[in-house]
């Protein structure tokens, strides 16, 4: 049984909790993920680690409530235990050692996503800025955790109500032009927003990495349902990623993959957890 240590809610969508699972926490690394179970008739969720404390002992989650898994998680509180808690799962992010400036792009709740991968980078003494986007400040999270990480922090909003008007690849493709001079850039959030990012940084010849999603049962490559066409070729996203490069990911197939779900999502009330997110 795995008990929740902590839990607060982001904003009216999205909940963190804190999780002891100290043998998660022990090899733990950016970009990986974890399988959970409620209980015993719960199904089987991934969900992307948010953070993790090896002394402690424990493991960040951040979800938000679109799915019946979803919801019945947020309606347990601290003291409760989970069934089942898998993990890491997935290949840690792997960074070049020659790395000086980096930009990390988090688009909604993918910006829970970025939040380690921008701690890492730091550690590592590479000069970051985050960029995380928003359809309204409302939705805005993990502001104040990010801050201490990147050297710069821009949020935008679709409709301007908080930082700057805009998409996170008008911030991009501004800073680029400044002379940011990046050697990296990560992208997660939704779909279409990592493919923009990606076909930007391509114009300028600028590594991208990019966390892919997609719909995912038993997380060791077995079912096959989250194949992803990289580089023209069949890969595995709980095995293989979730990390790809960029520039290699066939986004339009990806997109129209995530599209046939949709009406069983409903059904099911079962949602990506980055769905309606920019």
């Amino acid at each position: 049984m795995y008990t929740i240590r902590k839990k607060k809610a982001l904003n009216d969508q999205v909940t963190l909790m804190v999780i002891d699972a100290p043998l998660v926490a022990r090899k733990a690394e950016p970009g990986q993920f974890i399988i959970l179970r409620i209980d015993e008739q719960g199904e089987r969720i991934p969900l992307t680690i948010a953070d993790f404390n090896r002394e402690e002992g424990t493991v960040t989650i951040i979800f938000q409530k679109v799915g019946k898994t979803t919801k019945q998680l947020d309606t347990l509180n601290e003291g409760d235990h989970l069934l089942d808690f898998v993990g890491p799962l997935g290949m840690a992010t792997e960074y070049d050692p020659d790395i000086k400036r980096a930009a990390v792009i988090g688009g909604g709740l993918g910006t829970a996503i970025a939040y380690p991968q921008i701690k890492k980078l730091a550690s590592l003494g590479v000069e970051t800025d985050a960029i995380i986007g928003f359809r309204n400040k409302d939705l805005v999270i993990l502001e104040d955790e990010i801050k201490p990480f990147a050297k710069r922090l821009i949020v935008a909003t679709d409709d301007g109500s908080y930082g700057v008007k805009g998409f996170v690849t008008d911030v991009l493709k501004t800073r680029i032009e400044e002379g940011a001079g990046y050697d990296l850039v990560v992208a997660i959030g939704p779909l279409p927003m990592m493919k923009f990012v990606s076909l930007l940084t391509k114009q300028y010849g600028i590594k991208t990495i990019v966390s892919m999603n997609p719909v995912m049962v038993d997380g060791t490559g077995m079912c096959g349902g989250c194949r992803v066409t990289v580089g023209g070729k069949t890969k595995f996203a709980c095995v293989d990623g979730p990390d790809f490069d960029g520039h290699l990911v066939d986004f339009d197939e990806a997109i129209r993959r995530a599209a046939m779900y949709k009406d069983k999502e409903r059904e099911s009330e079962h949602h990506c957890r980055l769905e309606g997110m920019r």
